[in-house]
């Protein structure tokens, strides 16, 4: 696992961790069940303290993308079905509410381009 913590950048070092870790995880080169360092080991290799890997991991575990097994460490979950049914939770969430507010489904789908756009541009 590499991970690149950037002083300059916009972005919390704890964001910039989940980041990583979350893209790492959702593109295969963490594989479902790889063994996360320790919090303390991480903050340790990243220069940082250990709370700040420790918000990271609490954010990832909330997501799906982890899980922690107790004692016996913290690992990459079979997230990827689950992240996909709750973006698809949110997306019938947004339609409904798109409906209920009268947008067609051009202005819907434009809003969510701009959304997207924005999201992924930060």
């Amino acid at each position: 696992m590499t991970l690149k913590i950037h002083i300059d950048d916009s972005a919390a070092p704890y964001e910039q961790i989940r980041a990583q870790i979350s893209e790492q995880a959702r593109a295969g080169v963490l594989p479902v069940g790889y063994r996360l360092p320790t919090v303390r080991g991480l903050a340790d290799s990243l220069g940082l303290a250990a709370n700040t890997v420790a918000k990271a991991y609490r954010a990832l575990e909330a997501d799906g993308v982890i899980e922690t097994r107790g004692r016996n460490g913290t690992f990459v979950a079979a997230a990827g079905s689950a992240a996909e049914r709750e973006a698809a939770a949110a997306a019938q969430v947004y339609v409904e509410r798109v409906r209920r507010l009268g947008l067609s489904e051009a202005d819907a789908l434009a809003a969510v381009r701009d959304a997207l756009r924005a999201g992924y541009e930060a």
